[in-house]
């Protein structure tokens, strides 16, 4: 994997990262026992906007799933982080290979999320720096997430962060009772494409 030297020692699980803790946010690397408060971060956001009756049938990834899937990300060298307030998470991100095939190894989708109960306070856009310096550091050339076009405050963080829009996906979600559509944002990482990566 990429510059792993550099992204080891990024990824000690002990280190904070003291550069962004304004309104008593502090951005750390995940641990274990964060898995459960992601979990829950997590739910409330994909459970939003479904239909009771719907949600009843659709199996929701479990703690295990979670912690499974940290693991993986940790073994090949990804960024995966929490926003914290006091003793509480409040959010967390993380970044995954956008595509298996190796022509498209140096570029990364990302995932923010944030409780209902934080957002708005400006914990997205302490999480992203940092979410983005990790990327970077790791040798990864291009950053890739994708939006619900309704989701304007998603919409203006990324763009805050150098990110523009590169496609639009069309009727892609159900939730609300209506169809939903989804932006695809992207920015580049170091060089882009503007050079050839040194271990190509």
């Amino acid at each position: 994997y990429l510059r792993r030297e550099r992204i080891d020692m990024l990824l000690n699980e002990n280190e904070e990262i003291d550069n962004h803790q304004s309104f008593g946010v502090k951005i750390r690397f995940s641990k274990d026992e964060d898995v459960d408060s992601m979990l829950g971060i997590y739910m409330q956001h994909i459970r939003r906007g479904l239909d009771p009756n719907s949600a009843s049938r659709i199996d929701f990834p479990q703690i295990e799933d979670l912690k499974r899937r940290r693991k993986n990300m940790q073994k090949h060298r990804l960024p995966h982080l929490v926003a914290e307030i006091g003793k509480t998470i409040v959010g967390y991100a993380y970044a995954v290979p956008f595509r298996k095939r190796p022509a498209y190894r140096y570029v990364l989708k990302h995932s923010i999320y944030v409780h209902q109960d934080y957002l708005h306070m400006g914990v997205g856009r302490q999480l992203m720096p940092e979410l983005i310096n990790s990327c970077a550091a790791a040798g990864y050339r291009q950053m890739i997430g994708y939006i619900d076009s309704t989701n304007q405050a998603s919409i203006s963080l990324h763009e805050a962060f150098g990110f523009h829009q590169a496609g639009y996906l069309k009727g892609i979600g159900y939730k609300y009772g209506k169809w939903t559509d989804s932006i695809i944002m992207q920015r580049s990482l170091g060089m882009g494409d503007k050079s050839s990566p040194s271990n190509a």
